[in-house]
């Protein structure tokens, strides 16, 4: 039995990806907040992060260097997913199964070589059946061969803000320099669930039949919690049991991962533990959303009043019961002059609980504001000098 090292909550909860929209976040519990440990889970690493908010409440080992085994294919998957965002992939169109791809040992969706299979037949095989022969024949569609396709995960990876992993193949098998951490694949799931919410359907599927052969998903929480919606297992010797797990319960989704556990059923029971946790003594709520005015202003130089919002949607995530005493603030630039572009940072909202920052975001133009004509721009720039 695994001996675990005294699993932590975070009391700042710290935002696990800093970007230009929304910076990291830290709350201390407030007084009414009482919260007890997270269980304690046998496992190499874990992490429960809040993926709306990127708020972490609880973690051990999450910047650990592990091996994620099958795991990888959620990096997979993201590029997958991002190639045909990009149209570059369609799901009705027809691959050609190389050797290289039939050959692939491990869990496998049988196909055989010189088959023609369909991207979204290979896309359930690799998430449901976590195919490695067709994680293969998606990743030599997309990039020409793995060797490449690793590369294109790494360049997606540093994009993220994963700047803990390394990924040398689409499959997880085993490779020295082949790792990430719980928190970099906790900022991945987030990332599929956030990015592809209609690709992200394909986690919650039961079983998956292919050349007529049956193969459950192999993760069993979906059968034991009607809130978890996905989403991926791994396994090899070395790295043992893993488990992403996700689950969305009255308004509030939480992502857990859990690492190197001892067995199929020790990966579930901890993930279902974590997430009842986490559920039981945190709460999130969504501040403002995308295209929404916070604000709107006179724009000089444009003659025209603009809207002002949040370029993603803004959420907090607190102690359960201490909503009520956040506190917003929402602060615009004085004399915004046009032109105006949506990139620009406008002004900043700050949310604090109990005088500490529990969320931030930027604003911007809801719409590009570009300049008005010469009267305009003349008359605005007289108005200037005594706003």
């Amino acid at each position: 039995m695994l001996a675990p090292p005294r699993p932590r909550i975070l009391a700042t909860f710290v935002a696990a990806v800093a970007s230009l929209w929304l910076m990291p976040s830290a709350a201390a519990a407030g007084p009414s907040a009482l919260i007890p440990p997270p269980p304690a889970i046998a496992a190499k690493g874990f992490i429960v992060m809040d993926p709306n908010s990127g708020v972490v409440v609880a973690a051990m080992n999450e910047a650990q260097r592990l091996e994620p085994a099958s795991l990888t294919k959620l990096m997979t998957a993201y590029v997958v997913f991002d190639a045909l965002r990009a149209n570059k992939l369609k799901l009705d169109q027809t691959l050609t199964i190389s050797p290289a791809a039939w050959k692939q040992e491990g869990s496998r969706m049988f196909v055989e070589p010189g088959m023609q299979v369909r991207v979204e037949d290979l896309i359930k095989g690799m998430v449901i059946q976590s195919g490695n022969d067709a994680a293969v024949a998606l990743a030599e569609a997309v990039a020409g061969n793995e060797q490449s396709f690793a590369e294109l995960m790494n360049l997606h990876a540093q994009r993220l803000g994963m700047l803990a992993s390394h990924w040398e193949n689409a499959t997880g098998l085993p490779s020295a320099e082949h790792y990430t951490t719980a928190r970099d694949l906790a900022t991945l799931a987030s990332a599929v669930i956030r990015e592809f919410p209609q690709d992200y359907r394909y986690y919650s599927m039961r079983e998956f039949t292919f050349n007529g052969i049956t193969q459950p998903n192999r993760n069993g929480l979906l059968s034991r919690d009607a809130s978890v919606d996905g989403i991926k297992t791994g396994h090899t010797e070395s790295a043992g049991y893993c488990l992403a797990s996700s689950a969305q319960r009255q308004g509030m989704r939480l992502v857990a991962v859990v690492l190197g556990t001892e067995s199929p059923r020790a990966r579930e029971d901890a993930s279902q533990a974590l997430l009842n946790w986490g559920f039981s003594f945190f709460e999130s709520r969504r501040l403002y959303s995308v295209g929404k005015a916070v604000r709107t202003a006179e724009v000089f130089k444009s003659g025209e009043q603009a809207g002002f919002g949040v370029r993603r949607d803004l959420w907090v995530t607190v102690p359960r019961g201490d909503f009520v005493r956040v506190k917003v603030m929402v602060a615009l630039q004085p004399s915004l002059v046009a032109p105006l572009a949506v990139t620009q940072v406008v002004g900043r909202i700050t949310a604090t609980l109990d005088g500490q920052p529990v969320g931030q975001a930027t604003l911007h133009a809801l719409r590009a504001v570009p300049a008005g004509n010469f009267l305009r721009r003349g008359w605005d720039s007289v108005r200037l000098l005594w706003n």
